[in-house]
């Protein structure tokens, strides 16, 4: 087990480069295996997500080899029937994809119950529904999902609740079906946007995405590409904020400002600057900040993960704030690892009510989860005295190298095992 240990109070200053987007990059190297030759992906974050995906489908036959720089070349030959043992598909809420993937390919799949972060009730039940109205038969038995379908057909689907799995996972199931396959109500979070792409890059026939409308048209083959992910809207808006909070003045590189409206509009009404510029955004706050309300909603609106960076934040703006969680009922577990820091906070139903304080102190906290964990670390950058984080492999899930590139722009953070 290993910690950050963080000394704060000191203003950012710098240019800090942004990786390949975690929630593209694990949906896209299992929808590689829908090709019939070989994949290249570029431009993957190096994080613990990526690493495990890698192992699942190596285990399940495919040839894989990973480079430093984040290069990706995937033999997608398999053996559907090498089923991934449960401490890896455990460790990840992404393997749902393989359901949609093989059932597309192959015609069956059989997948243990997803893991992930515990931030509430994540059902499955659209992606079952639209597996079901293409056709599939699904059971679940002994924590098992199994799902068969001699052909998928394509089929009017309309999501009951907007939910990014659920359109990506239909996506793929739909990319080989016979006939063509309308999403209603679909998600519109950048990343499925770039796996849209990336299947029409492969030969499929994705219209539509960014819409609450998507249409596919299934395909008999696939071929290989070589696709380069798009750059990660939530840990550029996790480093925005940590400009924000601390103070200081930082180049965020390798961006696509666009994905970041609604981040920049609240930092913006919190009384930091933000100027766009191409492919960056310069963020520059002296650390005092007024107090706004926050709601999170599905893309374009303000990103559940980024709602508990953004309380660290709130916790030394002046007056009172409020942040209304919509899309996750348990997302306030870092609310505590915040008060023991100092901060003044009420959760009330699915809203935390934030007083803001003169400063927070450092304590030793944890990492609840994966953006829980960057909260703490927002909280440790702005503490005074020494914050030690434990449970910091939450943070390594979806942050790549997150404390050498808060070095770069002048933290003073180290990793340490216990």
């Amino acid at each position: 087990m290993e910690k950050f240990i963080i000394r704060g109070g000191i203003p950012l200053r710098g240019k800090v480069k942004i990786s390949g987007a975690k929630n593209a990059a694990v949906a896209a190297i299992p929808a590689a295996l829908l090709a019939n030759d070989e994949v290249v992906l570029e431009n993957l974050p190096m994080i613990n997500d990526v690493r495990v995906f890698a192992d699942i489908i190596q285990y399940m036959g495919a040839r894989v080899s990973l480079t430093d720089d984040g290069v990706m070349r995937i033999n997608p030959h398999i053996n559907p029937a090498n089923l991934p043992p449960y401490d890896l598909i455990k460790k990840l809420r992404a393997s749902y994809y393989l359901l949609g993937v093989l059932l597309a390919k192959y015609g069956e799949a059989t997948i243990s119950m997803p893991g992930g972060c515990d931030i509430g009730t994540r059902p499955i039940d659209q992606h079952i529904k639209g597996f079901q109205a293409m056709g599939a038969r699904i059971d679940i038995e002994h924590g098992m999902i199994k799902a068969r379908a001699k052909q998928l057909v394509g089929a009017p689907i309309y999501l009951d609740v907007v939910s990014v799995g659920a359109t990506i996972n239909i996506m793929l199931a739909a990319s080989m079906a016979k006939g063509t396959t309308i999403i209603e109500n679909a998600a519109k979070e950048p990343h499925i946007v770039d796996i849209a792409n990336f299947i029409n890059a492969m030969g499929g026939n994705v219209k539509g995405a960014g819409t609450d409308v998507i249409k596919v048209t299934g395909v008999e083959h696939l071929h290989g590409c070589t696709h380069m992910v798009i750059p990660d809207q939530i840990e550029a808006g996790t480093f925005m904020i940590a400009a924000a909070a601390a103070g200081g003045d930082v180049i965020i590189d390798n961006i696509i400002p666009k994905h970041l409206d609604p981040i920049t509009a609240k930092l913006v009404e919190a009384g930091a600057t933000v100027e766009e510029n191409g492919d960056h955004v310069r963020v520059i706050s002296d650390g005092s900040l007024n107090q706004i309300n926050v709601k999170t909603l599905p893309y374009p609106g303000f990103p559940t993960d980024l709602q508990q960076p953004m309380t660290s934040l709130l916790t030394i703006a002046r007056g009172t704030s409020i942040i209304t969680e919509t899309v996750w009922e348990s997302r306030f577990k870092h609310v505590d690892e915040l008060k023991r820091m100092g901060a003044n906070i009420k959760v009330e139903g699915s809203s935390a009510i934030i007083q803001g304080v003169k400063e927070l102190s450092g304590a030793p906290v944890k990492a609840t989860d994966l953006r829980a964990g960057a909260a703490m670390v927002i909280a440790g950058l702005i503490a005074s005295g020494e914050t030690e984080i434990s449970c910091i492999h939450h943070i390594d899930r979806g942050y790549e190298s997150i404390e050498k590139k808060l070095k770069e722009i002048g933290a003073d953070i180290v990793r340490i095992k216990n």
